[in-house]
């Protein structure tokens, strides 16, 4: 008897690449359209909801889809270097032996209650993307692996913690200046207004991930051979128990290296939210975050260049996938079907309750992100005919926002054209896969959890518009 070999998901490129095909494909069926852009009262230009017409067709070639494909690198540009450069920190940092002392200190002073380290740590990833992109933590991924590892957790929980608690932070929109702050502007709300109501949506969110997560690892943690990643993640242990680094004692050199580890991600947060930085700037500090690390470490110049370009290029595949993901929208703006997509879902409001609206709202909106990830992009996009919208169907504007802030935030956890999920599962060699096993359910909740929080606001008519 032959043995029958088991079926293994494709690469991810490989994925990224079966559904640009199938944008591509999509520019050849739906009829092409547009709505005008003008500036609104802030100077952003919006789409007119009053000027959708169809136009001639634009059919994408398919040997056209890598010139295509360099335009999304060239516009992700400043987040690859992001990537590649913190990527190059961590390592550097890694090669000092700092956190694998304080992870072993750590895990030595913390038996039986490292699942109180999960809640805090989500907590803070939380806080910091209430500002901030979760993507800006890839290069901190791996770390979260080897922390989780060496906690008795799956490398699926350290992932976890970045992306699940930057999820709550970002996709609640409590004080995201680029998306909750362009989508007021557009729908003409003040700025920050509803605050008070989309802080409870972050604490409930909160909670309810940090239960499912929290439930997880203690159960990977009783039977590690329930986890997804259970065979891959015994070679990651034997790995990291092979590092003689985990039982070494802290001294004066690591403690400056993790405080240089600490304070620059202190001017990360300080830049974003006072400075009103961008990824440029982020970029920068991790290369200064390099040097200084370094040189605390004791290392020679040679040694740091030579540990720079080992971490950059663990970061190439990461890099690689969030690059090709950007091409997908740019296929469908080259085909001139986005317009369309967003025109014939929006329709479709009118035939639901009156409660139900604000969750198809919400519903549309991530239908919205499978084809616009970028949340100021799709807040430019959605918001001009969402705002008025909301005026004809009985819902607030501010509700109409928060639905824009539930769904364009959540499905970036499960969709494979999400640089923030793309670039970290590359990091941490996460299959796509494997992560859906355990994320399917959550985000199935998130849903639900999304929808009553959207009938809430409706109920309250949450204002003040």
């Amino acid at each position: 008897m032959e043995k029958v070999k088991k079926k293994k998901v494709p690469h991810t490129l490989v994925i990224l690449l079966v559904i640009i095909l199938c944008a591509v494909a999509l520019t050849w069926i739906i009829p092409a359209g547009a709505y005008e852009r003008v500036k609104n009262a802030q100077g952003v230009k919006v789409i007119d909801p009053e000027t959708f017409h169809y136009v001639e067709k634009s059919p994408v070639n398919p040997l056209k889809i890598f010139n295509i494909g360099l335009d999304g690198f060239n516009k992700a540009a400043t987040l690859i270097f992001l990537i590649l450069f913190s990527g190059a920190s961590f390592n550097i940092i890694t090669m000092s032996g700092a956190l694998q002392s304080l992870i072993g200190a750590v895990s030595k002073k913390t038996k039986s209650k490292e699942y109180l380290f999960i809640p805090i740590l989500t907590f803070i990833f939380g806080l910091i993307c209430t500002t901030q992109g979760v993507n800006t933590f890839i290069g901190f991924a791996p770390i979260m692996v080897m922390i989780s590892l060496a906690m008795g957790f799956d490398s699926i929980v350290g992932a976890s913690i970045i992306l699940l608690g930057g999820a709550v932070g970002f996709s609640t929109g409590t004080l995201n200046v680029s998306t909750t702050i362009v989508a007021q502007e557009i729908a003409g709300l003040p700025p920050y207004s509803g605050l008070s109501y989309r802080a409870f949506c972050f604490l409930v969110f909160y909670i309810v991930t940090n239960l499912y997560l929290v439930k997880y690892a203690l159960k990977v943690k009783k039977n590690p051979e329930l986890s997804p990643m259970y065979e891959i993640d015994k070679i990651r242990i034997k790995d990291t128990d092979s590092h003689d680094e985990f039982n070494s004692p802290m001294n004066a050199r690591k403690w400056l290296v993790i405080l240089t580890l600490f304070a620059a991600l202190g001017v990360i947060v300080y830049g974003g939210v006072k400075l009103k930085w961008k990824l440029e700037e982020t970029a920068v500090v991790f290369v200064w975050l390099s040097i200084i690390a370094g040189l605390a470490a004791g290392f020679s110049p040679s040694e740091i260049a030579k540990y720079f370009v080992e971490g950059a290029k663990k970061m190439v595949g990461a890099a690689l996938i969030i690059g090709l993901a950007r091409t997908v929208s740019g296929v469908l703006d080259a085909g001139k079907i986005m317009d369309t997509s967003i025109h014939a879902m929006t329709g479709w409001l009118n035939f639901f309750p009156h409660l139900l609206k604000g969750p198809v709202m919400f519903i549309v909106n991530i239908i919205v992100n499978m084809f616009i990830t970028s949340g100021s992009g799709q807040a430019a996009a959605v918001m001009p005919i969402f705002a008025p919208l909301a005026d004809t169907i009985g819902i607030t504007r501010q509700s109409a926002v928060l639905a824009f802030n539930f769904g364009d935030g959540f499905c970036n956890y499960i969709l494979p054209t999400s640089t923030a999920l793309m670039g970290i599962l590359g990091a941490t060699d996460i299959p796509y896969d494997k992560w859906m096993i355990f994320m399917g359910k959550l985000f199935g909740i998130w849903v639900l959890v999304g929808s009553i929080l959207m009938i809430g606001a409706q109920v309250i008519h949450l204002g003040p518009m």
